[in-house]
């Protein structure tokens, strides 16, 4: 049965949203009436036709900044062409291998919300869960992911500590189907995860691999997890049956309990829309995706790092002098290069750490500009450690 013959309420027309209601500000008593609530809210699932995770990216933030989702929860589904997704506070360049994925035509994009990243392409599905912020509640977002895994094929899934949700495996290893993070503002806050149904585990692997070693960083890390496709689990999950089972069990279960309303309730819900992420539905879209888009958003907006390299430099008679390679790199911008000389090239007169003058010096950093001074001054790089296989690992949000 397809998606849209199953859900008796479905808005057909691919209109703009000429009536969307913009944010007001409001306030909301912390002991509302989830009664009196429940029957006032209504539910619309929304689908993006875009697979551009710019797009996809500044069409949620669209949401974020201009919805009023007082009596109007939505449910986002989103998917994106190949691409790697990072922590709005994380550092791109120890998160994936970044010479590989620019090989590959992977694109990188920096979210809003914190947390760790995630390899996306169209085996991956995005959910997005508004609500006014006093409304956020995680779990039950989880529960209804959940929920429709069982009532559709009977998959037992379950919420772990760190709110991701996971199968069980063959020898009982648990395995992560799911990333999870969320932004919080006033007056709205989003939920989102995502879903693994059949995505290329050998492109995440090799996308997500660290290449990067010798970073110092407060940046924030991602945590590394097994990984399992859904269809690994149950073959008969495809994308399609996936959003409609969840789609269906959002508009079925009350807005702000786990409790299922059955038909009754669907039948006042707004139901499924698809929507075209483009400046004409959405005003100032395009500002978004542009700025989403951008270096500066991009790589720029990475906390302070250092890269150290150790490095052999071969002087006369066969002997070898080690020194260390540092780049201390701010706001993505290189601002100094330094070199840490070798105990017994230094006298009294000669600090051991010295700066090094050259016109690399505030310009935009990637892994080409280390490799450029180390070829420049006849170095070779001393490897000291070496990276680990992580071909059925994701960094999850």
């Amino acid at each position: 049965m397809s998606l849209i013959n199953r859900f008796t309420i479905i808005v057909r027309r691919r209109t703009p949203f000429e009536n969307l209601r913009h944010v007001s500000k409001y306030s909301t008593s912390s002991n509302e009436n989830k009664k009196d609530l429940n029957g006032t809210i209504t539910k619309s699932v929304f689908i993006s036709q875009s697979t551009d995770v710019f797009t996809n990216l500044a069409l949620e933030d669209w949401f974020y900044r201009n919805y009023n989702f007082t009596n109007h929860h939505v449910l986002l589904f989103w998917r994106n062409d190949p691409c790697i997704v990072i922590g709005r506070h994380q550092n791109p360049w120890i998160e994936h291998n970044t010479q590989l994925a620019e090989k590959r035509g992977i694109v990188l994009a920096r979210r809003n919300s914190g947390g760790g990243t995630v390899y996306h392409d169209n085996g991956n599905l995005n959910l997005t869960f508004f609500t006014p912020r006093e409304r956020y509640n995680r779990k039950y977002n989880l529960d209804i992911i959940t929920r429709a895994l069982y009532r559709e094929w009977g998959l037992q899934a379950d919420i772990n500590k760190r709110e991701d949700i996971v199968v069980e495996g063959k020898y009982k290893v648990s395995f992560h189907i799911s990333g999870t993070a969320a932004k919080l503002g006033r007056p709205n806050a989003y939920h989102h995860c995502t879903l693994l149904v059949n995505v290329n585990k050998t492109a995440l692997g090799l996308a997500l691999e660290r290449t990067e070693n010798d970073v110092e960083t407060n940046a924030t890390a991602s945590t590394r997890s097994p990984i399992k496709n859904l269809i690994d689990v149950n073959s008969h999950i495809q994308m399609e049956k996936l959003i409609t089972a969840i789609g269906w069990e959002y508009l079925r279960t009350k807005a702000l309990v786990v409790e299922d309303g059955g038909q009754e309730l669907i039948q006042r819900q707004k139901g499924f829309q698809y929507i075209n992420p483009t400046e004409d539905w959405f005003p100032g879209l395009d500002k978004l995706i542009s700025e989403f888009r951008s270096w500066e958003w991009n790589y720029a907006k990475t906390p302070k790092f250092s890269v150290t390299r150790v490095l052999d430099l071969p002087v006369q008679d066969n002997k070898v002098h080690r020194f260390n390679l540092t780049l201390e790199i701010q706001n993505g911008i290189i601002e100094e290069v330094k070199m840490r000389m070798p105990a017994d090239l230094i006298s009294n007169e000669i600090n051991q750490d010295a700066s090094v003058i050259t016109n690399l010096r505030g310009t935009k950093y990637d892994h080409d500009v280390m490799e450029s001074i180390i070829s420049t001054i006849g170095c070779k790089t001393v490897t000291l450690s070496t990276n680990e296989n992580k071909s059925n690992m994701v960094a999850t949000q």
